[in-house]
């Protein structure tokens, strides 16, 4: 399930922004697809411009029947009727979604103890590991989530050390019960503070497990983001 957003606070209409010859909404969409690991691909949207993008273009696409706080929401609303075991949240706003990592966060359900889990990349460049933008993640040593934050998490106050900083990638897997669970909860403090979902779980005591990828894609945030990208499409192509 791809949840789609067209009044992003950042950068309005960021899904529907040309990247090459596609929208951003439709790279995501179609790579998500070319997995070939899902029985079923399906954009979930507010925006009937977004609706229309991916019907038009052969895809799947659903409308949300009521305002959401969460793309979270948005898929919990969206699959509350569909039987399924697991269910995979890419962001709309990742375009160069690639099976390897995907493959890899369906790989953990084989523990039935996972309910939640989600990807992370190493973060190296300083203005990132400062940017608001970019949510970093701490993890235990069996990469379980700590704590997701805006802020550089750990603050490296021992220059002696050298603490590797994880980026958070929006995509998320979990169990059908584990997610309409979560929108039945409130929103939590942390959550409210950092404007980060995933909180939500970690404040009720739900463990999200992290896996490392070299995705290193871009999501689309900001004008300069999709800039980037632009650039990273035509290298690659």
């Amino acid at each position: 399930m791809i949840p789609a957003r067209y009044a992003a606070t950042r950068f309005p209409a960021k899904l529907m922004q040309q990247l090459g010859n596609k929208t951003v909404i439709r790279h995501t969409y179609d790579n998500t697809v070319a997995t070939g690991l899902f029985d079923e691909v399906m954009v979930v949207t507010d925006s009937e411009i977004i609706f229309k993008e991916i019907v038009d273009h052969g895809g799947r696409a659903i409308m949300s029947k009521r305002e959401h706080e969460s793309g979270s929401d948005r898929i919990a609303e969206a699959i509350e009727d569909i039987e399924l075991d697991i269910v995979v949240n890419v962001q709309g706003d990742e375009p160069f979604v690639q099976k390897e990592p995907l493959e890899k966060l369906l790989q953990v359900f084989d523990d039935a103890s996972v309910q939640v889990a989600s990807l992370m990349q190493v973060l190296k460049e300083e203005r990132f590991i400062q940017d608001p933008n970019y949510v970093k993640v701490a993890v235990d040593k069996n990469n379980n989530a700590l704590l997701f934050s805006r802020s550089a998490i750990p603050y490296h106050r021992d220059k002696n050390t050298t603490p590797v900083y994880y980026e958070h990638i929006g995509v998320y897997a979990f169990r059908k019960n584990a997610l309409l669970q979560f929108t039945r909860w409130p929103m939590s403090p942390l959550e409210a503070a950092e404007k980060i979902e995933c909180l939500r779980y970690l404040e009720n005591g739900v463990p999200l497990k992290m896996i490392v990828t070299e995705y290193m894609g871009i999501e689309i945030d900001t004008p300069e983001d999709l800039e980037r990208a632009g650039k990273l499409l035509n290298y690659s192509s």
